[in-house]
């Protein structure tokens, strides 16, 4: 089978960037650097949501679907720098040239992927093809590439279901706990920040780790739905993940299974 690589990234405000950008002084908090930065994008739009550029990459996790099995790892801060992170990443494209499949990917996580790769000098040959690179099978990519929006090497699910209509999109915690799967567990996007602030670096790590199951398993359904699997399939796919998750160490593996009870088998 080709590779299936569901992937979620968390973030921070870039404070050093911050800083550098807006001329600040240097005995100001990490804290009040980006509360001041808030500040003015309230005022700029509405929203607190800084640009994309000006988040700093603190983990990326993963759900990886192979011929050996399912897993989920995740590359995180302070472990490894974000250079680093983001590196290793693309790194793994590289040897393995999975689909990638995200959440709104395309409109969050690979935009500050590419800026934040950009600022550390980042190589990602593989996932920048378009039909022109050295490897054998760059023909194909042509017509079927990581960077195009319509192409399924990397699926937006969040995109594609809403086709493309961001009226019509809708978060994977809603969607997740509308099909009978966990959801969100433990915390939610915009405690990101303080649980960094608070050194709960691993709660972050486990957070979006469970993201990336999540999606998994949205995106397993979807797969049922396109008929790329059968009704026993589908049904095999959520029996090899919880099989998987009972393996792993973790509180929050744990809390995620307490929260997806075994049903019956898809009809």
């Amino acid at each position: 089978m080709v590779p299936i690589l569901v992937f979620d990234i968390e973030t921070i405000p870039d404070v050093d960037g911050l800083r550098n950008l807006n001329d600040l002084p240097a005995d100001l908090s990490d804290d009040e650097v980006a509360e001041l930065a808030f500040q003015q994008r309230r005022a700029q739009s509405g929203s607190d949501f800084l640009p994309h550029y000006l988040h700093r990459v603190v983990t990326i996790s993963c759900a990886f679907r192979s011929d050996a099995g399912f897993k989920v790892f995740s590359l995180s801060s302070p472990e490894l720098d974000e250079g680093v992170i983001i590196q290793r990443f693309f790194d793994g494209l590289e040897r393995l040239t999975p689909t990638l499949v995200s959440w709104n990917g395309g409109g969050f996580d690979l935009p500050v992927l590419h800026y934040r790769g950009l600022m550390h000098g980042v190589t990602a040959p593989r996932y920048w093809d378009q039909g022109e690179g050295d490897f054998n099978d760059s023909r194909e990519f042509k017509w079927n590439n990581y960077v195009s929006r319509y192409h399924s090497r990397h699926t937006d699910l969040m995109d594609l279901l809403a086709l493309y209509q961001p009226r019509a999109s809708a978060p994977l915690d809603a969607m997740a706990k509308l099909m009978g799967f966990p959801g969100k567990v433990g915390m939610a996007g915009n405690l990101v920040w303080p649980a960094w602030q608070a050194g709960e670096h691993a709660k972050i790590r486990d957070y979006c780790e469970t993201d990336v199951v999540n999606t998994y398993l949205v995106y397993n359904r979807f797969r049922l739905m396109r008929g790329d699997l059968t009704r026993e399939q589908a049904t095999e796919e959520e029996k090899l993940v919880r099989s998987a998750l009972k393996e792993l160490q973790g509180i929050h593996w744990g809390e995620f299974l307490a929260e997806w009870p075994e049903r019956a088998p898809l009809l």
